[in-house]
């Protein structure tokens, strides 16, 4: 298995790259956000997801480890090959694709040329628990700040995610910041 490739973009277009690493010249599919970001670059270094199948042995490369984290992710739903997870990561960074699946916006993902609304909403069932989405900074200088991270701690404890118990506090804690911690998870039961 190959972890990485490091070597000077030989051939570069918005959707693939030639990596030459001491003379051998490695072909690798890349997103089209990650183009510009390799172009004109001395030497890049790329992230490989290897497919090989019978009759095809294809890499693709990416410049985050994050950003091929979701592409393995995106892989794993039926459905949904390399070719169409490498153009959903081609038309929304990784912030968007997470944001999109945790608060289930199918209608971001069916604007991806090619996926329907069975495949967008499979894809948002299937990696909604499994994505982590980053946090937004919910800071106040009030006691709801300590409220609010005891309240989401308690329904992680009670066997709820916790992107559910963060969802679902950040709503509760927006209408009505200087709720108490008891009457949060009290509201927050009711939700979920």
């Amino acid at each position: 298995m190959i972890e990485y490739i490091i070597g000077r973009p030989a051939e570069v277009t918005p959707t693939y790259a030639v990596l030459d690493n001491n003379g051998i010249g490695y072909g690798l599919n890349i997103t089209v956000l990650d183009y510009p970001k390799i172009e004109g670059q001395n030497q890049v270094k790329l992230y490989v997801y290897e497919v090989i199948r019978e009759d095809v042995h294809e890499l693709y490369g990416f410049l985050e480890q994050h950003t091929r984290e979701l592409f393995e992710l995106l892989t794993s739903v039926s459905g949904v090959g390399p070719n169409t997870a490498r153009l959903i990561l081609s038309s929304m960074t990784p912030a968007q694709l997470e944001s999109a699946i945790a608060s289930g916006q199918d209608s971001a993902l069916k604007a991806v040329k090619g996926i329907g609304g069975k495949t967008a909403q499979r894809i948002i069932v299937d990696l909604k628990d499994k994505i982590k989405v980053a946090e937004e900074a919910f800071i106040t200088s009030t006691p709801a700040g300590e409220s609010y991270d005891d309240a989401v701690a308690a329904m992680v404890m009670l066997g709820f995610t916790q992107q559910q118990s963060q969802k679902v506090m950040k709503k509760i804690f927006s209408a009505t910041p200087a709720i108490g911690t008891e009457a949060a998870i009290k509201q927050a039961l009711t939700m979920l």
